[in-house]
């Protein structure tokens, strides 16, 4: 249980909705990508070379998107030690609510990946400056709970981003897929109007406020220092086996649900209205089952941290990763039984970024904080957009056939047990205090 003040209470829903509104924005594009992608490439939505376009495209735009956001985490790191959490984070989620919402206006495929680097700019800079902010706030001993819950909102962004889609594009505008993309990315805009209630109830805290005023700024390239670099190897090593796995399988969850739908809507030989309607309900249906078990996943970390220590923690989510993957993708399943997998996978591939927002500030002193926990968080998706640009790319030389993308997900199955490998290198921080 959460013992916390008033004012720590606002802090912690603060950051909550900031990473949960930057997750909503941050993926909102792969539910409607099916449907956007043909419609700007002039292609007919639901046809073999759609399929394959759309698979080769989200993964080449995930990719893009992955680097902008490690750009955006490792550029405004340093910004948020040097000049306050509070400011970073206002002007974070309105650069990544503002660059999702122009991406409803693109006219083409050039335009959209503009749109989305600069979403994915603000994206990477917020998750920073929201976990030092947490970090520094709440009491120690409340820590690693806070930052868990934390967490929880990146199940409620999916569930947010998953709900906008089913309504608009599922129901209000089911019958013109052309255009519904368009009126779902609009309401990227939600996190401006809550950045500026943020504005009037957040204060920067009182921890950064004494270390700023006496320490000299940060610079990026200490955290190679000898001190130091034990930490950020640490953080990388984590944090990059579970971004390459997360993405690789997670950015193709509307797709692989899509395709599903459409080959059994053609069995069935529905029209094109039942056929939208039935690809956005195992749209919806694959994403919540996901989210229901990441959002699980992320609140088991609390006792398994405080109980076992971290790095049993992580041994034992990388471990679990490998085996949903690998049983989901591995075995021959109906389509539902395989929808109902991503349950586990959720569980344990999603789960498993609860521990970030509390690990990975107990590995940096107070004037390296954001800057090294936003390094060692988001650089690792330059390596992680190589997943999904892979997943993409060989699942579009299929034709978009899902047997070629269930063996291709299934080979991501052997990245959690790479980190196994490297294991020996993650520094324990059970019971210690978070460096000043």
């Amino acid at each position: 249980m959460l013992r916390l003040t008033r004012y720590q209470w606002i802090v912690l829903f603060a950051a909550w909705l900031g990473w949960g509104f930057d997750i909503f924005d941050g993926l909102l594009f792969n539910y409607v990508a099916p449907n956007a992608i043909p419609t700007l490439l002039g292609l007919e939505i639901g046809s073999p070379e759609a399929r394959s376009a759309t698979l080769y495209w989200t993964g080449l735009i995930t990719a893009i998107f992955l680097v902008g956001w490690a750009v955006g985490g490792v550029l405004f790191g340093p910004i948020s030690d040097r000049y306050g959490r509070k400011r970073v984070l206002l002007i974070t989620m309105v650069l990544y609510a503002v660059g999702t919402a122009l991406c409803a206006f693109v006219t083409s495929i050039e335009q959209l990946i503009v749109c989305r680097i600069i979403a994915s700019l603000g994206i990477g800079g917020e998750w920073a400056a929201g976990c030092a902010l947490v970090a520094e706030a709440v009491p120690e001993d409340q820590r690693v709970q806070a930052g868990a819950v934390l967490y929880t909102a990146a199940p409620f962004g999916l569930f947010l981003a998953t709900g906008v889609n089913a309504l608009v594009a599922g129901h209000l505008f089911a019958d013109v897929p052309e255009v519904s993309w368009r009126y779902v990315l609009i309401f990227g805009l939600i996190p401006a109007a809550f950045a500026f209630w943020i504005r009037t109830l957040v204060k920067e805290p009182e921890r950064w406020e004494r270390t700023a005023a006496s320490a000299p700024p940060p610079r990026l390239r200490e955290l190679f220092a000898p001190d130091i670099w034990r930490s950020t190897r640490s953080g990388l090593i984590v944090a990059v086996v579970a971004l390459l796995t997360w993405w690789s399988c997670n950015a193709f969850i509307p797709v692989v649900s899509a395709n599903l739908a459409q080959a059994e809507a053609l069995s069935l030989g529905l029209d094109k209205t039942a056929t939208s309607v039935l690809v956005e309900s195992w749209k919806t249906q694959a994403t919540t089952i996901f989210n229901i078990g990441g959002l699980i996943g992320t609140l088991l970390t609390i006792p398994l941290a405080k109980h076992w220590g971290r790095k049993p923690m992580f041994v034992t989510y990388l471990s679990l990763s490998a085996v949903s993957l690998l049983a989901t993708f591995g075995l021959d399943l109906p389509p539902q039984v395989r929808l109902y997998m991503y349950f586990f996978i959720g569980l344990t591939v999603f789960g498993i970024f609860g521990a970030f927002t509390f690990y990975l500030p107990e590995l940096f002193p107070t004037r390296l904080r954001a800057t090294g926990s936003g390094f060692t968080y988001n650089i690792g998706r330059i390596i992680a957009a190589g997943g999904p640009f892979v997943v993409g790319s060989v699942a579009a030389a299929g034709r978009g056939d899902p047997q070629v993308v269930f063996d291709t997900l299934f080979l991501v199955g052997f990245v959690p047990l790479l980190g196994l490998l490297l294991i020996g290198w993650v520094i324990e921080t059970r019971g210690r205090t978070m460096p000043d």
